[in-house]
C-alpha cells in the first residue's frame, strides 16, 4: 500500500515561506543600493539607464524565461540575480565610457583648438606616426629663430658666431608621411604652462633640446619678465608672468654617478651606483611636463661598473654588467621613479631617444678617415643607420617601455636625426682648451660630430613634443 500523500502546505506556511526568502535578499539589495550611491558620487555619472527604457531586451528575455517558473520562490530569486547583472552591465558600461572620455593631461580637443587642425593643411596628427617621414627643403618658414636673437644659445652650440660659413642646415623642415606637424604655437604653449614645471632631465644634448625650447619661446616674453639662473645641476628658465618654468637638471645617466658634477664631469672610468634614482629625483619632484633622456654617456665599451654600496665607502663594491644590462637598470628605476612621483591624470613623461653621432664618414660612403666635419649636405639613404647608435640600447628600452603601464611617450628621433650628418657644430663651437698645432692642421680631429648647431635639428626635436604633448 502506498503511504498517502503529505498534507499540502497551509496557506500560512507557504506565505512565512517566501517572507522569509524575500527577507533573505535584502542585505543583497542593501549592497546594491549601496554600491550605486557610491560609484555615482564618485564619479559624479548620469546612471539612467536603470530608469525609463532602462532594461534592455536581454533583460526581457530572461524575465520572459523565468517568470513562467512554477515556483514563485525561484522565480523572484532569478529576477533579484537578472537585476543584478543588469546593474552591473550598466555600471561598468558607464565606467568604460568615462575611460574612453579620457584624455591626456595638456591634450588639446578640436573644440579648445577652435576646431583647427593642428596640420596646417596637411591633415591632423591623429595616428599618423609623425617619425616617419623626410626632410624637405623650406627657405621661407626656416629657422624658427635667428641664433643671434637667442642670447641663450650656449657657445658650444653658436655655429654661426664661430665662423660655420654656411646657413643651410637651418632650412630643413620635417615632413611626416601621412600628416603634418602643426605649427609651433609658443603663446599656447606658454600658456598651458602657466603656474607650471616643465624640466628636462639628461646629458648635454637634452640640454640642446631645452635651450632650444627657450629659443622657440622667450622672443613673446618681455625682456624684464624672463631670467635664467643656474644651481649646481639645475639651470631654471622663469616666464615670470606665466608663474611657469623651464628647467634643466644635468643626470647623465639618471642614476647618481661620478660624473654628476654639472661642470666638471669628463671621467674616463664611469661608474652608477645602483637604486640610485632618488639621489637626483627629488629635485624632479613636482614637475608637470618631464623630459628624459640617457644614452651618450653609456657607451664607453661592452660593460659597464655597477657600484653596489655608496660612493662615500673607502673599499667600494663594484661589479661589471654587460652596458645593455647596465641600461636596462637604469630605465627600470626610471619608470619605478615616474610611477611612484607622477600623477598620469595631470602630468606628462617623454622620452627622447638617442642622439646619434656621425664620427665615421666611411658609413656613409664618404672617406674612411672623415667624419662630419666639412659636410653640408644630408644623408640621402633612407635605411641608413650609424654604428654609433646601438640598435641594441634600442632594443632594450623597446622590451623595457613596452612590458611597462607607466605612461611614458617615446620621441623616436634617432632615424630622423641619422640623416642630418650637416648639423653637428664640428669645428665651429667654442674651444675650452687651446688647438695644437696638430689639430688645427687636421680639422677633423677635433671636429665635435655629436652635438647640434642652434637653430636647426634639435627645433625638430620640439616640434615634434610639441605635436605629442598637444595632438597625441
Amino acid at each position: 500500500m502506498k503511504p498517502p500523500p503529505p498534507p499540502p502546505p497551509s496557506s500560512s506556511s507557504s506565505g512565512g515561506g517566501v517572507l522569509r526568502k524575500s527577507r533573505g535578499l535584502s542585505p543583497y539589495l542593501f549592497i546594491l543600493l549601496a554600491f550605486i550611491l557610491f560609484v555615482t558620487i564618485l564619479y559624479g555619472e548620469d546612471f539612467s539607464c536603470f530608469f525609463g527604457g532602462q532594461f534592455d531586451s536581454n533583460y526581457h528575455q530572461l524575465h520572459q524565461t523565468f517568470s513562467s517558473s512554477s515556483s514563485t520562490t525561484t522565480s523572484f530569486a532569478v529576477r533579484a540575480r537578472v537585476l543584478l547583472v543588469h546593474v552591473c552591465v550598466c555600471v561598468f558600461s558607464v565606467l568604460e565610457k568615462k575611460g574612453e572620455n579620457q584624455k591626456l593631461a595638456f591634450a588639446l580637443t578640436g573644440e579648445e583648438e577652435g576646431d583647427r587642425k593642428p596640420g596646417g593643411g596637411g591633415g591632423g596628427v591623429g595616428n599618423c606616426d609623425v617619425f616617419s617621414g623626410r626632410w624637405v627643403w623650406d627657405d621661407v618658414a626656416r629657422p624658427l629663430y635667428e641664433e643671434s636673437e637667442c642670447p641663450y644659445i650656449q657657445p658650444q652650440l653658436t655655429c654661426q658666431e664661430h665662423g660655420r660659413p654656411d646657413k643651410d642646415y637651418q632650412h630643413w623642415r620635417w615632413q611626416p608621411h601621412d600628416c603634418s606637424l602643426p605649427s609651433f604655437n609658443a603663446t599656447l604653449m606658454l600658456e598651458s604652462l602657466r603656474g607650471k614645471r616643465m624640466m628636462f632631465v639628461g646629458d648635454s644634448l637634452n640640454r640642446g633640446q631645452y635651450v632650444s625650447m627657450i629659443c622657440l619661446l622667450h622672443s613673446i616674453i618681455p625682456e624684464n619678465s624672463k631670467s635664467m639662473e643656474t644651481f649646481g645641476s639645475l639651470t631654471v628658465f622663469s616666464a615670470k608672468d606665466y608663474n611657469a618654468t623651464i628647467e634643466f637638471y644635468w643626470a647623465p645617466f639618471l642614476l647618481e654617478s661620478n660624473s654628476d658634477d654639472a661642470v666638471v664631469h669628463r671621467i674616463a672610468d664611469r661608474m652608477v651606483r645602483k637604486g640610485s634614482i632618488n639621489k637626483h629625483g627629488k629635485h624632479w619632484k613636482g614637475v608637470d611636463i618631464m623630459v628624459f633622456n640617457t644614452y651618450l654617456w653609456w657607451m664607453t665599451g661592452l660593460e659597464f661598473k655597477i657600484l653596489q654600496g655608496s660612493f662615500e665607502d673607502k673599499e667600494k663594491d663594484v661589479v661589471k654588467l654587460p652596458t645593455e644590462e647596465a641600461y636596462r637598470m637604469a630605465m627600470k628605476s626610471m619608470l619605478r621613479w615616474v610611477k611612484k612621483n607622477m600623477d598620469p591624470d595631470k602630468t606628462r613623461v617623454f622620452f627622447t631617444s638617442m642622439s646619434p653621432s656621425h664620427g665615421k664618414s666611411i658609413e656613409w660612403g664618404g672617406d674612411e678617415n672623415g667624419n662630419c666635419y666639412n659636410e653640408t649636405k644630408m644623408i640621402d639613404d633612407l635605411t641608413y643607420w650609424g654604428s654609433d647608435s646601438r640598435k641594441s640600447i634600442m632594443s632594450v628600452i623597446g622590451q623595457v617601455f613596452g612590458n611597462s603601464k607607466v605612461p611614458i611617450t617615446f620621441l623616436n628621433i634617432t632615424q630622423l636625426s641619422s640623416y642630418r650628418k650637416d648639423a653637428h657644430t664640428s669645428i665651429y663651437k667654442k674651444q675650452w682648451t687651446p688647438l695644437t698645432d696638430e689639430q688645427l692642421a687636421n680639422p677633423v680631429s677635433y671636429a665635435d660630430c655629436v652635438h647640434w648647431c642652434l637653430p636647426g635639428l634639435q627645433d625638430t626635436w620640439n616640434e615634434l613634443l610639441y605635436s605629442k604633448l598637444f595632438y597625441p
